[in-house]
């Protein structure tokens, strides 16, 4: 057989991240969905806790698993436009090592950037590849009726490209991050995630905090009327009393964080608040934080990646 006509590769994994929560059946029912067409396969729940139809937390959530995930799909499902005109899409990465199913709105799109690009995609447009439902029913669950029958049957060997029609890379939603800026002698970050522990994950790479002072020099932290004093440790038990540890997290990104205690309650900081770091030299008296200003993900976090070329979630 050709190429072109020959089987796909196949996958044995799915890795499965959602907004679907555990308090409904829906999780559940893709699993089995998954399990009717390809009972071989393993499915590994990344995370259902998305905040629902946060598109932007999920993008996230799915770039800082990326390179730890093994090689084969991922069906990733935060999906506030279901029913729409929105594309459903699958991805392939690493030259086939890994494809990404989910819809065309910014939530595959960190990820397909962390490992390296797209190498194609398509729109899942061919019923053959969807379930068959009742025409009764409604169009809200494309969890169970696209994306895990798609993904499924890629795991069984079917080509991306007999999904559907080829999709051009370059029309593909990117996802909306912030980035860092300076200011003066201000850093301005955001606070990109905040874990269940109450750290807060900055879009910061620690060699921007290189540039803004010395190594042991300490800095200060203003979110909103609040200035604190911080120092750059390297756990989270080695924050002096009274004071923010920033800390290089498992991501590679600053985190403000505090011992046994959330940062954010503290500081009353959430998703998407401005933080701004200065040398405490620097800093005015008065504590003012200056103009706010939209800010963002700063550089990738080193490191080998997993799959393939660049890698693949």
């Amino acid at each position: 057989m050709t190429p072109e006509t020959g089987p796909g590769r196949g996958y044995s994994t799915i890795s499965f991240l959602s907004d679907y929560g555990h308090d409904d059946e829906f999780v559940g029912v893709v699993h089995s969905v998954i399990a009717s067409i390809a009972p071989h396969v393993r499915v590994v729940d990344v995370t259902h806790g998305i905040a629902p139809c946060d598109v932007r937390a999920g993008g996230l959530a799915l770039a800082r698993a990326a390179q730890y995930l093994l090689p084969g799909v991922v069906v990733a499902v935060v999906d506030p436009g279901v029913g729409t005109a929105r594309r459903p899409v699958a991805i392939e990465v690493g030259d086939g090592a890994s494809v990404l199913v989910g819809p065309d709105n910014g939530l595959l799109a960190p990820a397909v950037a962390l490992v390296g690009g797209a190498s194609r995609a398509v729109e899942l447009a061919n019923p053959e590849f969807r379930l068959d439902v009742q025409p009764e029913l409604g169009s809200t669950f494309d969890g169970r009726d696209v994306f895990a029958p798609a993904a499924a049957h890629l795991c069984c060997g079917v080509r991306i490209d007999a999904l559907g029609p080829a999709v051009d890379p370059a029309t593909l939603t990117p996802g909306m991050l912030p980035v860092s800026t300076r200011e003066g002698d201000d850093l301005v970050a955001e606070v990109l995630w905040i874990d269940r522990f109450g750290n807060c994950q900055l879009n910061l790479d620690p060699a921007e905090l290189d540039e803004l002072a010395p190594a042991g020099a300490p800095l200060q932290v203003a979110a909103g009327e609040d200035l604190r004093t911080a120092e750059r440790v390297g756990a989270y038990a080695e924050v002096s009393p009274g004071r923010v540890g920033l800390i290089t997290d498992s991501s590679g990104l600053v985190s403000l964080a505090m011992p046994k205690r959330s940062t954010a309650e503290d500081l009353g900081l959430h998703e998407g608040a401005e933080v701004r770091l200065t040398a405490a030299a620097d800093r005015r008296s008065d504590g003012a934080s200056g103009t706010a200003t939209p800010v963002g993900l700063g550089r990738r976090p080193a490191g080998p990646a997993r799959h393939g070329s660049g890698g693949a979630s």
